[in-house]
């Protein structure tokens, strides 16, 4: 019975998360569901987003009620094959009711799980997740930090071990970011590699993080066993400097939510408790200069500082550039006409935040690209 009846649980998105709203579902009773395929919205105090099925099957019941709160791994669904009887999946709801048990609230949160190491005397703060194989490192853009990979990192971990971590001037991290450059940056990842003893990594970087990753590719191109790069920068001198520098400048709800908007294609995602992480992050000593510093360097006048567009085709490991076609910070037209050792894959619709708003199949493009 059990193998051909299958949950839909409340995921975990971030260590901090301990339960989601089921604000709607998207799919019926009696659809037929594939791996990928968006069953329900959920919100979360951090973000609202999509649940998907990771397996395929007829969705039987909608076990959670629209506007109901539940803990993370609570039963939301269940699909189930087509010659499953109705008694059989009523006994295997009540069994996973009666045996379910909610987590601690001692749970590990991202202060208890995260680690730091000393990296040319800065305190980098970062989170290790699976074992083994070559290792992902996964490295954030500008004003972002490690949980903007929630929805990647245990998926891409099933496999081998993967690490995020947040740059100087973010997230926990020092707040010293020196030159603030790209070149300064990668030379930080790098020491990183260093100081954890990875000689050699998937890199994946997002946005400034694209740019500091594909730096580091062409400077060590040893460290690098394949690079991907999500609405890089470094691929051509337009950014959205208003963004940037709006970012930066914002110190209430209403200066800063727009901004942080324009990151989605979907601005219903950004919660009221995300834009509250944001000005916490931005208050705290240090931040403000290291962000300046960072813009300065990067983009002055609006525009980026540092193109490598032209050297990416002497990379000889693989790579892969992913774009939102509608990314409102970095043009998904920095994706054409890229060497033909790079991979591309625009997604329609999507915008710069790809790897969360489309999470299944940015990861199904990694794995896909590591092999």
């Amino acid at each position: 019975m059990s193998e051909s009846i299958r949950t839909i649980c409340m995921p975990k998105w971030g260590l901090s998360m301990k339960e989601g709203t089921v604000a709607a579902w998207l799919m019926d009773e009696g659809d037929e569901i594939s791996p990928g395929d968006e069953v329900m919205d959920v919100e979360t105090e951090k973000i609202s987003s999509a649940v998907e099925a990771s397996e395929s099957g007829i969705l039987r019941r909608q076990v959670a009620a629209e506007g109901e709160t539940l803990s993370v791994g609570a039963l939301l669904g269940v699909l189930a094959d087509g010659d499953a009887q109705d008694g059989d999946i009523d006994a295997f709801i009540a069994e996973f009711q009666a045996n379910y048990v909610p987590p601690a609230e001692d749970e590990e949160d991202e202060s208890a799980a995260t680690e730091t190491v000393d990296v040319g005397g800065r305190n980098i703060r970062y989170l290790l997740r699976g074992e083994g194989g070559v290792p992902v490192i996964l490295v954030h853009g500008f004003g972002g930090d490690l949980n903007n990979w929630l929805f990647n990192h245990e998926a891409l971990a099933a496999k081998r071990a993967v690490y995020a971590l947040n740059l100087p001037g973010h997230g926990a991290s020092a707040k010293d970011v020196g030159a603030g450059d790209v070149a300064e940056l990668a030379a930080v990842l790098d020491g990183f590699m260093a100081a954890l003893g990875i000689d050699q990594a998937h890199l994946v970087g997002h946005s400034l993080g694209g740019a500091i990753s594909l730096q580091l590719a062409l400077e060590q191109p040893a460290k690098a066993a394949s690079l991907t790069v999500i609405g890089s920068a470094g691929l051509g001198s337009e950014i959205d400097g208003g963004f940037l520098a709006g970012f930066i400048a914002a110190e209430r709800r209403k200066d800063l939510k727009p901004h942080v908007e324009k990151l989605f294609s979907d601005p219903g995602l950004v919660t009221r408790q995300l834009i509250n992480d944001l000005l916490a992050f931005k208050r705290i000593d240090g931040v403000r200069a290291a962000l300046e510093t960072i813009n300065a360097a990067f983009a002055p006048g609006g525009s980026q500082a540092v193109i490598l567009r032209d050297r990416i085709g002497d990379i000889a490991v693989p790579v892969m550039a992913i774009w939102g076609s509608g990314d409102r910070i970095v043009p998904a037209s920095h994706a054409e006409g890229l060497p033909d050792n790079v991979r591309v894959e625009v997604m329609a619709g999507q915008g710069h935040m790809v790897q969360m708003e489309a999470a299944s199949e940015v990861n199904r493009l990694i794995d896909e690209l590591i092999g």
